[in-house]
């Protein structure tokens, strides 16, 4: 196998590419110079293009792009194509139910996971426990009912037979073992799952709580979930860090997806509720 890795100048890039050439693959690695200072600039899992633009030039199978303190892990295709974290669920979901070894046949994501990584997993049989956002409350999760695979779109993906925590470097090998076991590219092994458009917007507000609980938000809220039905999904989330409500619809198209992110949006600024 020829494979591409991106260290982001961090930590893996001393040893990354040691594991692959251990265990037979060619490498190709980017993002391997660390100078103290460059650690995630313009690199890394945040910076997918460095690795997409490599698998590319040197036609490689696949490659994988880490974070500076390597918790997570972003893939590419062997067209280009990223890789992320609902994709991960998928492909290795997928796998280890074929494998039996997907405890209570069930994998843990969050409310932010796309609209199409659940249609997926119903197609397949495979339960999807949801968690908000953070990969504290996915372990939480996964430890509480003994799921053995849990993650966000993120990349930072949690194989509890392996480890506590994301290891980057362990996806990127869990990856590799469908790949290699079921002797098919990781494009092919990506095709089973379509993503949905999806559009976020931040709203600044005064008050998060009086947003939520305001009646008309919750009117509008009820109104475009129905109208999207079973094809899309709106969600409103108070930030944790930030004055924010942040404003997110699945859609099967990028208009109407924009469509009802500015209506959700003008009706919080007609209640007064925005901070312009």
């Amino acid at each position: 196998m020829r494979v591409g890795l991106d260290c982001s100048n961090g930590s893996t890039f001393n040893i990354a590419k040691s594991v692959f050439d251990a265990l037979g693959a060619k490498t190709y690695v980017v993002g391997n110079e660390p100078d103290g200072t460059n650690i995630n600039m313009g690199c890394g899992s945040t910076h997918i293009e460095n690795l997409q633009r490599l698998v590319r030039e040197k036609n490689l199978d696949c490659g994988f792009a880490f974070d500076g303190d390597a918790d997570r892990c972003i893939a590419v295709d062997e067209n280009g194509m990223e890789v992320h974290g609902d994709y991960i669920l998928y492909v290795c979901g997928k796998y280890l139910k074929e494998c039996g070894r997907l405890q209570n046949n069930t994998v843990v994501a969050t409310i932010m996971s796309n609209m199409g990584l659940f249609k997926a997993m119903k197609r397949e049989g495979i339960g999807v426990c949801v968690t908000t956002i953070g990969d504290k409350y996915v372990n939480e999760a996964m430890v509480a009912n003994g799921y053995v695979l849990g993650g966000e779109q993120s990349g930072h993906i949690i194989f509890s037979k392996h480890a506590t925590t994301g290891n980057g470097i362990l996806t990127a090998l869990m990856l590799m073992e469908v790949i290699l076991e079921k002797k098919q590219s990781l494009g092919t092994l990506c095709r089973g799952m379509q993503m949905y458009p999806q559009l976020l917007k931040n709203v600044k507000v005064e008050d998060k709580a009086v947003v939520t609980g305001n009646a008309r938000v919750q009117a509008e809220k009820d109104r475009i979930s129905t109208a999207l039905g079973e094809d899309g999904r709106i969600l409103l989330r108070e930030s944790g860090t930030e004055p924010v409500i942040r404003v997110m619809v699945e859609a099967q198209s990028d208009e109407l997806c924009a469509k009802y992110v500015d209506e959700m949006v003008q009706v919080i600024r007609e209640e007064g509720l925005a901070v312009e």
